[in-house]
């Protein structure tokens, strides 16, 4: 289920589990593909981005490509910003406003900029 509006610069490298939810606002720059797993919950505008620059002067106007894979049952806070290359494990939870820069392990919490781990989940 999507509340719109919802915002992506392809659409044609998302690919979505069943049950998945996203709230309004929501932005997916999907050029290196987005996989969103079943279950999964992504809160009001989330970021999700799959572009980079390169860091020097000669290759700044250069995009380069990474994937970012969001595992079954994540739940993504409002105002989340998933960067390039992350993967999100499953059953883990991104807090509203963090940015995630690096992969998240399975039944986590992590929060903060850039997103840290703060809680283990014991299911």
């Amino acid at each position: 289920m999507c509340f719109p509006p919802f915002y992506t610069d392809f659409g044609k490298n998302i690919t979505i589990g069943k049950n998945v939810f996203f709230n309004i606002g929501c932005s997916f720059q999907d050029r290196g593909g987005i996989s969103i797993g079943d279950g999964s919950m992504i809160g009001m505008n989330v970021t999700i981005a799959t572009l980079n620059h390169g860091l020097s002067i000669e290759t700044r106007n250069i995009t380069y490509p990474s994937p970012v894979i969001i595992g079954k049952n994540v739940w993504i806070g409002s105002n989340a910003t998933i960067l390039p290359g992350v993967t999100i494990g499953d059953n883990s939870v991104v807090a509203a406003g963090a940015v995630v820069t690096k992969d998240v392990p399975k039944n986590t919490v992590v929060a903060g900029v850039p997103a840290k781990l703060v809680k283990e989940i014991n299911n």
